[in-house]
């Protein structure tokens, strides 16, 4: 407490269970410490955030509402005496935006910060540049178990206090390595172990919601005295409080839950842990505009997570799908959001905010300039931006709670005279599908089935959920809903306002594929009713290789296009023809209507097309050779040692994302697929750097060592600047003592000793420490196996030699 009142930012760490997202912040209000202005509390999900809420006014003696309460998306309890609000990151970024100072707020914490949400990165960002600029008074308190910390220190500038907890301790089970196609059978068959073998509840991490339900029918056969429950984002408020709290008739209990149970969720009862070691995220992929769903294995700081749920209560056990040998593999901390999401919402709220340079804000990991450059294309395609600058328009979506496709599919339908219809539009595309088994992909037959269940007050649960986020948006425009018959033209035109590169028309020959303006191909079942529509509005669509598949769409008439379609000039490289395409083209993005040769084309024209195809294919076009990888490596390196040097950032994704023009005077001689590997990119790539960067990099960072023997060893960089690889024979090194260095001697060689026969033998970074031990021992294995060569009693007087000494 007192580091936190001397300094305006700060770091606690401590483990699962020690109390920072109850007591700590109890604390700080109790301590009077900002003053008698606002806490807020950020937390990453809305669960977590009502669940602590309720915790901390409990053990006030109070409601929610009081001193203590809760924001979250289309629920809040807050007061005129409320002190402590807990949010969603998402809340605060919306409060940034209406008050850039928070004035009355006197800290900002941040809980859970490890999980690395993309509001959480966002509201970092903002919150500093708003610490700096406006509110040097304002604290920010960033807090978890399992965080980077140097990574974080550095960005704040701050003091860490780490604290241990009142935490118990958890055995470690490691059951084996489990893979995708049998990971519900490995969890059942674990819980099931588990159950016999130890005491109190069980709580179950799965990939999904699929998953769990398969899991759940699986469990209620094997173990039927138990209480089986699931736990995901999509179950409702009661069923998830089941899965919390004890059994009514204090009956062992298994919940078996998606990562939602990672943090700050406290399950009571839950002595024992059987983690599966995988997940599902959304991968957003910038270059499509698209994303997927990905079941990943998780990462190190996850498995710490779900592993200290079970020693919040008592002393625990976790067992672990995956062997002691695979763990030491594992990532070391998750892949932040910010860096695989889509970034449309984040890119219009700092336009929003004022910030005319992304990249310049004080980011814990920057976004990528792609993801960045896909916002910002789609942000112009929806009049929300106009030469890079927020319009009228951009500045009401701001001011809606929803994605900026949706908030202008709104505002669109306000102009038409369609704002009932797009507010259960809006509904359907943010909730979880009402009709999960209708295989059919036509939105309006949900549309339908939430007007009928509102005309005729129906209760279901997926349809009450809807009615709830359509109500909310209804409120917003101040308008009546509804439940006339649904006109699916209009529903497709409104979805195609909202997604413009998803207007697709139907491929000549196959009712069931469909061409998007985006230049993707998407398909659904020949048997569903959509198949033979010439022109779709399609919304949910899941990337796959080759084709997507589409999950929600709407027919659209060709007539309510004709605002969208353009005149083209287009010149680009095609990969399947490996030749140049030049045509003015009549077109709907990137379906052609009509289109004309070009007989006027002009050379820079061609390199244009080269560069974009480049930016889009990547890396992949080219001939990488090793040489080539290590010297990426070298530069990426000796960017990490010395920054003074300013050296470009040589990453793949770096190279082919930006503006190519490294590359771009060596494209005049491309005409077809294979001259892109004739390009001698090692050459191309130094020479790229300044004649000083070149001959820092051949200084601090060469591409060979010479060892004792005269040989010219290939050092092997990594692209992190960890430390590099120097493979040798050890006859090689004989009279070395010290352990070679670069970089101005300031970074150490990891040396892999090999045998006369190119097999490792030995790794060491202290070679002085090999000769006086290890060396002798090795001697006695390897002298059997290559009795010619040289295994003399004291390597450090010995003559080293490439290979066999010659008899004189």
């Amino acid at each position: 407490m007192t580091k936190l009142q001397a300094s305006n930012t700060l770091i606690v760490h401590a483990p699962p269970g020690a109390g920072k997202s109850t007591l700590l912040p109890l604390a700080i209000l109790e301590a009077n410490l900002v003053n008698g202005a606002k806490i807020l509390m950020l937390e990453p999900r809305r669960l977590a955030a009502k669940s602590i809420a309720e915790r901390m006014a409990s053990l006030l003696g109070e409601k929610v509402g009081q001193q203590v309460g809760y924001r979250i998306r289309f629920d809040s309890k807050v007061g005129p005496e409320t002190k402590l609000e807990v949010l969603t990151e998402g809340i605060l970024t919306r409060m940034l935006q209406q008050d850039n100072a928070l004035d009355g707020v006197g800290i900002v914490i941040f809980d859970e910060f490890h999980e690395r949400n993309i509001h959480a990165d966002l509201a970092m960002a903002l919150c500093r540049e708003s610490q700096q600029i406006l509110r040097p008074d304002l604290k920010i308190l960033v807090m978890s178990a399992t965080l980077n910390m140097p990574q974080l220190e550095k960005l704040l500038q701050c003091d860490t206090v780490v604290s241990e907890g009142k935490h118990y301790p958890v055995e470690e089970i490691y059951v084996g390595n489990t893979d995708l196609f049998t990971v519900v059978e490995g969890v059942v068959d674990t819980v099931v172990r588990a159950s016999k073998e130890q005491q109190g509840d069980i709580l179950a991490f799965l990939p999904g919601e699929g998953e769990i339900k398969k899991a759940i029918e699986l469990l209620n056969k094997r173990i039927p005295d138990f209480a089986i429950h699931g736990l995901y984002g999509k179950l409702s408020p009661t069923a998830q409080q089941q899965a919390i709290r004890p059994h009514p008739s204090d009956k062992r209990k298994v919940v078996l839950a998606t990562s939602i149970a990672e943090t700050s969720l406290t399950i009571e009862g839950i002595r024992v842990v059987v983690d599966s070691g995988f997940t599902k995220k959304s991968v957003f992929n910038p270059r499509s505009g698209l994303s997927r769903l990905e079941t990943v294995a998780i990462s190190k700081d996850s498995a710490t997570q779900r592993k200290g749920r079970a020693g919040r209560l008592g002393p625990g056990v976790c067992y672990r799908l995956w062997s002691k040998a695979a763990h030491q593999f594992m990532e070391e901390f998750k892949k932040p959001e910010i860096e695989e999401a889509d970034l449309c919402n984040l890119v219009l709220e700092l336009i929003g905010w004022g910030v005319d340079d992304i990249f310049s804000l004080a980011w814990l990991s920057k976004p990528p300039q792609g993801s960045v450059n896909q916002a910002i294309e789609t942000l112009h395609q929806i009049n929300a931006l106009e030469h890079h600058k927020l319009t009228e328009h951009g500045k009401r979506l701001l001011k809606i709670p929803a994605h900026p496709r949706i908030s202008h599919m709104m505002l669109m339908a306000e102009e038409l005279d369609l704002l009932p219809l797009a507010c259960d539009v809006a509904a359907v595309l943010e909730e979880r599908d009402p009709l999960p088994q209708e295989k059919n992909v036509d939105i309006n037959l949900r549309i339908e089935a939430l007007r009928r269940a509102r005309k005729e007050q129906l209760h279901q649960k997926g349809l009450a959920k809807l009615e709830k986020v359509a109500n909310h948006y209804r409120k917003i425009f101040g308008i009546e809903p509804s439940n006339a018959p649904v006109d699916p033209y209009q529903t497709g035109f409104l979805l195609a306002n909202a997604f413009p590169e998803r207007i697709a028309s139907a491929r000549p020959g196959n009712n069931a594929q469909f061409q998007l303006a985006n230049g993707k191909l998407a398909q659904m079942s020949h048997q569903d009713d959509l198949a033979h529509e010439s022109w779709l509005a399609i919304s949910h669509i899941d990337e796959r290789e080759g084709l997507g598949k589409i999950f929600l769409a709407s027919p659209l008439l060709p007539t309510d296009l004709k605002p969208l379609i353009k005149t083209r000039r287009v010149v680009k490289f095609d990969k399947d023809k490996s030749s140049f395409i030049a045509e003015n083209q009549l077109s709907i993005g990137s379906i052609i209507l009509r289109a004309t040769p070009i007989s006027d084309l002009q050379e820079e024209e061609n390199i244009s097309a080269l560069k974009s195809f480049i930016i889009q294919h990547g890396s992949q076009l080219f001939s990488l050779s090793k040489e080539v990888e290590n010297l990426l490596n070298r530069v990426q390196s000796l960017r990490i040692w010395k920054t003074s040097l300013e050296l470009p950032d040589y990453s793949i994704q770096a190279l082919f994302e930006r503006e190519l023009t490294w590359l771009e005077p060596y494209l005049y001689g491309i005409k077809r697929m294979e001259d892109f590997t004739k390009l001698d990119l090692y050459s191309i790539l130094k020479h790229a750097l300044s004649f000083e960067q070149q001959q820092a990099l051949d200084l601090l960072a060469p591409s060979h060592f010479q060892v004792p023997s005269g040989s010219q060893i290939p050092i092997q960089y990594q692209a992190d600047g960890m430390t590099p690889i120097l493979e040798v024979r050890l006859q090689e090194l004989f009279g070395m003592l010290e352990t070679p260095k670069i970089c101005e001697n300031t970074i150490p060689l990891t040396i892999h000793l090999l045998s006369p026969g190119f097999k490792l033998v030995q790794i060491t970074s202290d070679l002085r420490s090999f000769w006086a031990d290890a060396y002798f021992e090795v001697k006695k294995e390897l002298k059997r196996r290559y009795p010619k060569h040289s295994w003399p009693e004291n390597p450090l007087n010995a003559q080293a030699v490439r290979g066999v000494v010659k008899k004189k």
